[in-house]
């Protein structure tokens, strides 16, 4: 029997920073890299951002960010699974671990940006109830970018 896990984990590992490698590339295939908004490592440690890890078996096979803002709304990012581990709904419960942290950290919103060519994720993100929006934070007007939120916390309804 699979058991997959997701857990609070620093980012700093040979398998994450393959996935960082994987992620990089499949968004790069798909968008200029002046449409590519991805974040470094670096970022990915810093004490505002929670990073999360699932891993199947123990093995590492999927990952996310959850980049506190400064003003009571936080990003996702880095959100990425393992090609090999699709289908096992890894997207959703990193997604709902999450959201567990955003209402824990008592923020009232959960902000992305995502690229128009990715339906799964889309598709993933409206179905927890995440709404498009205009640009946020540094972000432009971009044609190949979908901007969503989801309300969270006591804002929520």
């Amino acid at each position: 029997m699979t058991v997959v896990t997701i857990a609070e984990e620093h980012p700093r590992q040979p398998a994450i920073i393959r996935l960082l490698e994987l992620s990089d590339a499949y968004a790069a295939s798909l968008y200029p890299a002046e449409s590519n908004h991805l974040v470094d490592i670096s970022t990915l440690e810093r004490p505002t951002v929670s990073f999360f890890v699932a891993r199947r078996d123990g093995d590492i096979v999927g990952c996310c960010a959850l980049v506190e803002a400064g003003d009571g709304t936080a990003e996702i990012k880095r959100m990425f699974v393992d090609p090999e581990a699709r289908g096992l709904q890894i997207g959703k419960r990193l997604l709902t671990a999450l959201e567990a942290k955003a209402d824990k950290l008592g923020l009232s919103a959960i902000r992305l940006e995502t690229g128009i060519y990715q339906p799964e994720a889309i598709g993933l993100y409206k179905t927890f109830g995440y709404v498009e929006r205009t640009p946020f934070g540094s972000y432009q007007a971009d044609p190949l970018s979908l901007f969503m939120e989801k309300k969270v916390g006591q804002v929520a309804e």
